[in-house]
C-alpha cells in the first residue's frame, strides 16, 4: 500500500495557464514532488521567470513554454519542445481560463424597474467578449487534451480540469464563465469514461473562491482594496468565512495526479469552504 507521492519523482507535466496566480502555485507543489513541469502560458516572459522561480525554490526542473491553448498548431509546436527538453507527457493540467468585464453584466437581475438599462444585463452583453471567456475557459481545456494526451497511449495517464464552483451553481453576472465551467464538468466525466480503457484518468477540482487577476475587479474596491458588495456575499455564503489561499489547493491536486488515487477517475471535487454545501441558513 503507497502512502507518498514517489510516484510521481520523474513524470512530466504540462500545466496550461502556468503563469497565474493558481498555476504557479501548482508547479511549485508539483516539482516539489519531482515532477518535471513545463509551464504553457501565452505570456513566454513570465512563464520562463516562474520556471526559473519553481527551479530555485525546489531544485527540481521547470521550463516556461510559450502555448496559446486556443491555436492547435502553436500546440503542437509546443508539445514538440517539452517532448525534446523534457521527455514524453505523464500528466496534463488544463490551468489555463479565467474571466473578463466584456462578459460580465453589471445588473444581477433584470426587473421592470430597470427595463430602460438593458445595456447592462444580458442583452447588453458583447458576444465576442462572451465567445472569448467560453473559448477560453471550454475550448482552451478541448485542444490542449487533444494535443497532450495523444503521448500517454499506451502507458497511460493522468489528466486534471479544473472547473468552478459555478459549474455547480451559477453565479450572477458571468454567464460565459459559469457555462463554461459546467460544461467543463460534463467534459471531464465524458472524457474519463473514452479514456478507461487506456489508464488515462481524468478528473478535475472545483475551486471556491480564491482571489486572482481575473475575478479581483469584481471582489475588491480599486480605489479602497477592501471587498465589494458582491464579495461580502460569497463571504457570507461561505461557511469557513474567507477566500481560499492558492496553496490549499495543492493537496487536492496532488492527490489526484498521484497512483494513490489510482481507480478515481471522472470525479469533480470541490475545494470551496463550504460554499457549495451551505444553504444559506
Amino acid at each position: 500500500m503507497q502512502f507518498n507521492f514517489d510516484d510521481l519523482k520523474g513524470k512530466v507535466c504540462v500545466l496550461t495557464g502556468g503563469a497565474g496566480v493558481l498555476g504557479s502555485s501548482f508547479a511549485e507543489a508539483l516539482a516539489t514532488c519531482g515532477v518535471k513541469v513545463a509551464i504553457l502560458d501565452f505570456n513566454k516572459e513570465k512563464a520562463v521567470q516562474i520556471a526559473a522561480d519553481v527551479a530555485a525554490k525546489t531544485g527540481g526542473t521547470a521550463i516556461g513554454v510559450f502555448g496559446n491553448v486556443l491555436d492547435k498548431a502553436v500546440l503542437l509546436e509546443a508539445k514538440a519542445e517539452i517532448n525534446e527538453k523534457l521527455g514524453l507527457v505523464d500528466i496534463l493540467i488544463n490551468a489555463a481560463g479565467g474571466n473578463a468585464p466584456s462578459a460580465t453584466t453589471q445588473l444581477e437581475f433584470l426587473s421592470n424597474d430597470n427595463l430602460n438599462e438593458l445595456e447592462k444585463g444580458f442583452f447588453g452583453l458583447d458576444i465576442e467578449g462572451f465567445r472569448k471567456v467560453f473559448d477560453l475557459n471550454f475550448m482552451g481545456t478541448v485542444l490542449p487534451t487533444m494535443v497532450f494526451a495523444e503521448d500517454m497511449k499506451g502507458k497511460g495517464g493522468s489528466i486534471l480540469n479544473i472547473s468552478s464552483m459555478n459549474a455547480f451553481r451559477p453565479l450572477t453576472k458571468i454567464p460565459a464563465y459559469s457555462a463554461a465551467k459546467a460544461g467543463i464538468n460534463n467534459l471531464t466525466e465524458w472524457l474519463a469514461v473514452h479514456f478507461a480503457k487506456m489508464n488515462i484518468r481524468v478528473n478535475a477540482i472545483a475551486p471556491g473562491f480564491f482571489l486572482t487577476e481575473q475575478n479581483r475587479f469584481l471582489l475588491t474596491d480599486k480605489e479602497t482594496g477592501l471587498p465589494t458588495p458582491r464579495a461580502a456575499k460569497i463571504l457570507a455564503g461561505t461557511p469557513m468565512g474567507r477566500f481560499g489561499e492558492a496553496d490549499e489547493l495543492v493537496g487536492t491536486l496532488v492527490f489526484l495526479l498521484s497512483d494513490i488515487s489510482k481507480f478515481v477517475t471522472g470525479v469533480i471535487i470541490p475545494i470551496d469552504g463550504g460554499f457549495n454545501a451551505y444553504s444559506g441558513v
